[in-house]
């Protein structure tokens, strides 16, 4: 789940149940900012949040989007970790995280009506996975290898502290994106549009990135006795 992105398990199946859980809740974050039809968004969210009938039509209509959205990204999240206890039989630590980040500053979003808090939760996610990978590397404790000791088998230590490396650069240029992305498109282009400008780069920006730096890696895993299982493994969305 975004923001929330490293490397996961590979070689123990349930690679689309995998998948499923990482991606699927912001896939149904983008089906519900951008296919359900703005008046019907206003009329579910007009049950739960009555203010709506006191803005003007413009505002409304984004604020509804906003919330609707949010509260199926927080919904979907929910749902991910009980599929992902059921199936996996385990919850990630990262997907703990960044769901229970979701979770956080979703409720913020939906509580203050403000859309900034859940596009503040990609960097958050980042810059903590930054920092705990980072502190890591400079104190010689394999934190990643500690978190995903079955992920890569095989993995030399050389290796895990060359990926560790890699993926907290990586979060920090995530981090350092996501601020620019939403804060940039919400003063150049106003709320509403800066608001489906970030939506749309959550999904089709973020997430194809975090999959090619993933595969970037593998031919040097390779190099350091990486023994590849049946199943590649699926980096989560931040």
């Amino acid at each position: 789940m975004s923001a929330d992105a490293a490397p996961r398990a590979a070689g123990e199946g349930h690679g689309g149940i995998r998948a499923l859980i990482d991606y699927g809740p912001l896939a149904l974050f983008f089906v519900a900012n951008f296919l359900v039809p703005a008046d019907v968004a206003r009329r579910i969210v007009a049950q739960f949040t009555p203010m709506l009938s006191t803005l003007k039509q413009v505002e409304a209509l984004l604020l509804a989007r906003v919330i609707l959205a949010t509260a199926v990204f927080v919904l979907a999240s929910i749902a991910a970790l009980v599929l992902a206890r059921v199936k996996l039989r385990r919850v990630p630590p990262m997907l703990l995280i960044s769901a229970g980040l979701v979770i956080l500053f979703g409720g913020l979003t939906m509580y203050f009506r403000d859309p900034r808090f859940i596009q503040m939760k990609p960097t958050i996610v980042y810059v903590l996975l930054a920092a705990t990978l980072g502190f890591g590397v400079a104190t010689g404790r394999p934190l990643l290898q500690q978190l995903m000791g079955s992920a890569y088998p095989g993995l030399s230590e050389a290796g895990w502290r060359r990926l560790t490396i890699n993926w907290t650069w990586f979060f920090v240029v995530m981090a350092v994106m996501n601020e620019a992305v939403w804060r940039g498109s919400a003063t150049a282009l106003g709320t509403a549009r800066g608001w489906d400008l970030w939506a749309i780069y959550k999904v089709w920006v973020v997430i194809p990135l975090t999959l090619l730096f993933a595969v970037a890696n593998v031919p040097m895993l390779m190099r350091h006795g990486l023994t590849l299982g049946d199943d590649a493994p699926v980096p989560p969305e931040g």
